[in-house]
């Protein structure tokens, strides 16, 4: 540290005492409490000492617009780090909001909103205010305006705000490290992330099949972008692609667009993202959403995908007890809201008896999200249904349910302790229910693995086993 850097770091340190000196005296004098009200001056000061190098990185034209992020200043030197995490995150997702208008509102709908039923008011960009903070980040992931590594930070920093700092009450304490850190990963994933050359070409794509008459010839020589698309890119784009099919206000000549396109896109699209088609088909039927049913069916046959189409209702039921489930789950007052959904699909499943193929994958996955709980409890009147679904689960379910670190979402849920262990306490549930050596060894490495448990799907070994384990599920049915 240089003698400029010591005179700064001085000068920040006299400044905000004074500054706490005479808050603190003014509450003392009205009687207000004054004890552990405002985080120390050396915590402050480590913040002031880092911001100027972290807000470089905002460019010039961007940061006149930036309101929070001189809200978050203002909290950092007042001592109230839990307004400072406020603001960041209000700037973060004021941001994403922007991004995802000006990219393709409707494809990020389409990809962001699981829910028709939800889906069918979201329009516009004024209709974004309604997407949580949730499927907003991973909405965002699954488009390209954010990296996974970015969503793993981002959904920390969700994760904090909504347990640390003023939006609820606590007392946990914030470092200035912390704070600081916090805000170069929002600046670097979002605020000025420029958007990756993939990203860029789906949007390109997008604009040239809404707006351009694609022929046949176009269609082959478009179909070698498809080769370049990541397996999430492919199902992603298939996702967005069908939300546009099945939409009243697309044109003719998008539909006929799409005709052409997607039997090429189609061949890439894994096994697990094709039966969702059919599941949506089946939802639009059970809702009598008839134009909506007609232009889906429309769409299988298309890419000679009926054979998707669920034989009952039954998908249709589950997958929507699932997302009301998963929404209860990811909202606010979720330890009182989670129980009556729970108890929907319990019963649901009692009633029935199965769970059908094509909903399979969904049902495991949407059941672990919740067994771990978000990080921060467990919600006890919920849980009770929970183990009873898990504990019918049978060996190929047993299988996806030990797989599931592999899922993003989970991946980063996995990075706090009571998912961590409410996981490994899955994981024993699960060696009662498979018998195959290969299983059985994935699972002690696992318990086994000493590395963080929400970075074990970047392992190569564990790549390779959960694309092995995969195919044989798939294969096998």
């Amino acid at each position: 540290m240089d003698s400029s850097d010591i005179v700064t770091q001085q000068s920040y340190s006299s400044q905000l005492n004074k500054f706490e000196e005479n808050v603190l005296a003014f509450l003392a004098e009205q009687g207000l409490p004054t004890d552990s009200v405002l985080v120390s001056v050396n915590e402050r000061v480590t913040v002031f000492k880092n911001i100027a190098d972290v807000l470089s990185k905002i460019d010039d034209e961007q940061k006149p617009r930036s309101v929070y992020i001189s809200k978050y200043v203002a909290a950092v030197a007042s001592g109230l780090f839990d307004a400072a995490l406020n603001y960041l995150w209000d700037e973060t997702i004021l941001e994403l909001r922007k991004r995802v208008s000006q990219y393709d509102i409707s494809y990020f709908y389409d990809n962001a909103v699981n829910s028709p039923e939800k889906r069918k008011n979201l329009n516009s960009e004024d209709d974004i205010v309604k997407v949580n903070d949730s499927e907003l980040i991973e909405g965002g992931r699954k488009i390209g305006l954010i990296s996974e590594i970015g969503y793993k930070h981002l959904d920390t920093i969700r994760y904090m705000r909504n347990w640390v700092s003023c939006a609820h009450p606590n007392q946990n304490e914030i470092t200035g490290l912390q704070l600081i850190s916090w805000l170069e990963t929002c600046i670097r994933e979002v605020i000025s992330l420029p958007l990756s050359n993939g990203t860029i070409e789906i949007q390109k794509f997008l604009k040239n099949l809404k707006k351009n008459n694609i022929s046949e010839l176009d269609a082959k020589q478009i179909a070698g972008f498809f080769l370049d698309l990541t397996q999430e890119q492919t199902n992603n784009l298939a996702s967005g692609l069908f939300g546009i099919y099945t939409r009243s206000d697309t044109t003719p000549q998008t539909r006929q667009n799409l005709h052409r396109l997607l039997p090429y896109l189609w061949d890439k699209v894994d096994e697990q993202a094709r039966q969702q088609f059919g599941i949506k088909y089946g939802r639009f039927v059970a809702n009598n959403d008839q134009l909506e049913a007609r232009l889906a069916l429309e769409f299988l046959e298309v890419v000679s995908g009926k054979s998707y189409i669920p034989e009952t209702l039954l998908a249709a039921e589950i997958d929507t007890a699932i997302d009301n489930l998963l929404n209860a789950h990811l909202g606010w007052d979720n330890f009182s809201n989670e129980p009556p959904f729970a108890k929907a699909l319990e019963t649901l499943i009692n009633d029935r008896g199965q769970v059908p193929l094509q909903i399979r994958e969904k049902y495991v996955l949407g059941l672990v999200q919740v067994f771990v709980t978000n990080g921060n409890g467990i919600s006890h009147n919920a849980e009770t249904s929970y183990r009873s679904m898990i504990e019918r689960f049978n060996t190929t379910q047993a299988v996806m349910a030990i797989l599931s670190f592999n899922n993003t979402i989970m991946a980063s849920k996995l990075q706090h302790n009571l998912c961590q262990k409410k996981y490994r306490e899955l994981l024993q549930m699960m060696k009662l229910k498979v018998s195959a050596p290969a299983v059985k060894e994935l699972i002690d490495e696992i318990e086994n693995y000493k590395g963080p448990l929400h970075k074990l799907k970047e392992q190569s070994d564990f790549k390779r086993k959960v694309d092995n384990m995969r195919k044989i599920i798939w294969e096998g049915k």
